[in-house]
């Protein structure tokens, strides 16, 4: 029997299972959330399930429609929810299922692993009350929670006004949005917007609704830094020239999305920079195989393309597999051009502060986990000649934590690049190591060869 897996129960993840359920094939689905729709359609517990459109707002009758295709889909499929695939290899996904260690054999792979917020930290960002974008939409979808009465929400990308509206919608005081953007982004974005006019119309809409409620809308900002004692209490920032204070509770900042894209990586997948998204990608071709034969990558974790983009996405990635396989597939379907005239759009909407890493203090924690601080990376760069991420880790430890780079690898990656005085793209990237997400060291155990037998006359006694 085929066993085909799925990592991903998102957009595309969900629309790849569709495509094999219709060929014949039950493929397993494997997901960290407890249930379906990935971090754009996260449905919250049944006990604080709320109205679709108060959930997912203009993007609510696409989610309705994943949800009830889903519906009929279930039972045809082997759904693992609540799974996280912490390492692969030899063609074998390890896996924590509900706290217990196990692993899956597979003989075709679809990665719709989907993106996470791309961290570009500021002085103050490790103090309590202060939290990605992310997180605080996962606060909101999931749980129902406000992560303070007065936020404010700072970077940039579309989900900066998108979480801001929702935080506005559900009651919250949102003290500001502050978009790190230059003031002119929007105005040169425009003749590519445009390729997606819907999706242009629903983002304007959003800012206008947004000023209606009164809350501050300020683009061309540098963040200076989050200010308080036990808790955030300010933040404080700059514009225009002008250096101003804004009090709040919370803050939740991100500056756009990074692909997940370390299980494909531990696949073996060929990286190619791409200078949209500034970042390394693997490789894969328009149908979405990877260049590892049997691995097959859609959605954001191949490219941060949006959600409807990533539907398409899955259904190609699925079609590739099924054809690869010697199955009857309909002819293959392309990417709309718009998907990547989108995609160049929102970089062009959103661009990361080309100064972040020249107006970095020294003192700025940049690795949380191993408290590696901007300093100690430059002082290291220059010091030791390192202009290789891989080196610079080996020498700092950046990288080596609980988020294996997840989290600091984009911020280390610019201050070495900066400090070396060389383009982004020719410090590399930090190889995966497993686990690429943390683990009880039984997983780790389980996962372990088994150790070789010490000779009698080697032993020590």
């Amino acid at each position: 029997m085929t066993v085909v897996a799925i990592v991903g129960a998102g957009p595309a993840g969900l629309r790849a299972a569709e495509q094999l359920v219709a060929a014949g094939l039950r493929p397993v689905l494997l997901d960290e959330s407890p249930r379906v729709g990935g971090q754009i359609y996260r449905q919250p517990p049944p006990a604080l399930q709320r109205p679709a459109r108060e959930l997912y707002g203009f993007a609510a009758p696409r989610a309705q429609a994943l949800f009830d295709r889903w519906a009929a889909l279930q039972p045809q499929v082997d759904h693992c929810p609540g799974t996280l695939a912490w390492h692969l290899q030899d063609r074998r996904l390890h896996l924590l299922q509900d706290g217990l260690p196990s692993t899956l054999r597979f003989d075709a792979l679809v990665l719709a692993t989907g993106a996470t917020d791309r961290v570009l930290p500021f002085p103050g960002w490790t103090l309590p009350g202060v939290f990605t974008l992310g997180a605080a939409q996962v606060a909101l979808k999931a749980q129902a929670t406000l992560l303070g009465p007065r936020i404010v929400f700072a970077g940039t990308g579309p989900l900066l006004y998108l979480v801001a509206w929702q935080y506005a919608k559900a009651g919250a005081d949102v003290r500001a949005v502050l978009d790190v953007a230059p003031s002119d982004a929007p105005r040169r974005a425009l003749p590519q917007l445009l390729s997606r006019p819907g999706l242009a119309l629903q983002g304007a809409l959003l800012l206008a609704r947004l000023r209606l409620m009164g809350v501050p809308v300020q683009r061309g900002v540098r963040l200076l830094g989050a200010d308080g004692d036990a808790r955030v209490q300010a933040l404080r920032w700059q514009a225009a020239g002008q250096t101003r204070s804004t009090p709040c509770d919370a803050v939740a900042f991100g500056h756009g999305l990074r692909s997940e894209t370390q299980l494909a990586d531990l696949a073996g997948c060929a990286f190619d920079w791409d200078e949209v998204d500034q970042a390394w990608l693997p490789r894969c071709d328009a149908q979405g195989r990877s260049s590892v034969p049997g691995v097959y990558l859609a959605g954001d974790g191949a490219a941060i393309r949006g959600a409807d983009a990533a539907e398409r996405a899955g259904a190609r990635a699925a079609q590739a597999l099924l054809a690869d396989l010697g199955r009857p597939v309909p002819p293959p379907t392309p990417a709309p051009p718009a998907d990547e005239r989108w995609r160049r759009a929102l970089q062009a909407l959103s661009p990361l502060p080309a100064g972040w890493a020249a107006h970095t203090p020294d003192e700025l924690l940049v690795c949380r986990c191993e408290e590696i601080t901007a300093g100690e990376l430059r002082a290291e760069a220059r010091h030791s000649g390192a202009h290789e991420l891989n080196r610079l880790k080996a020498l700092t430890r950046i990288g080596m934590g609980r988020c294996q780079g997840r989290m600091c690898g984009a911020a280390a990656a610019r201050l070495l690049a900066h400090a070396a005085g060389v383009p982004l793209q020719a410090v590399g990237r930090l190889r995966t190591q497993p686990p690429v997400k943390p683990v009880p060291v039984q997983a780790l155990a389980a996962a372990a060869p088994p150790a070789m037998p010490v000779p009698e006359d080697q032993r020590d006694d």
